[in-house]
């Protein structure tokens, strides 16, 4: 399935939502197809759990 296909059906799902359920309805819609969305690209092998936590000094250290 094409990115686009799956942009337009997220886009769909939240104007539904914001359309019969309210602002409140489409927030939860987009935030829970961020969380979805994220634990996608984790099992795709995309993402690792180190991504997240970085401590402050190894991001100094790769500025210089």
């Amino acid at each position: 399935m094409s990115m686009a296909v799956i942009g337009l059906a997220a886009g769909m799902a939240l104007g539904f939502a914001g359309y019969f359920g309210g602002f409140g309805a489409f927030l939860v819609v987009a935030l829970l197809g961020a969380v979805g969305f994220v634990a996608g690209k984790f099992f795709d092998g995309d993402l690792e759990p180190g991504d997240f936590f970085r401590t402050r000094d190894r991001d100094r250290d790769r500025r210089r």
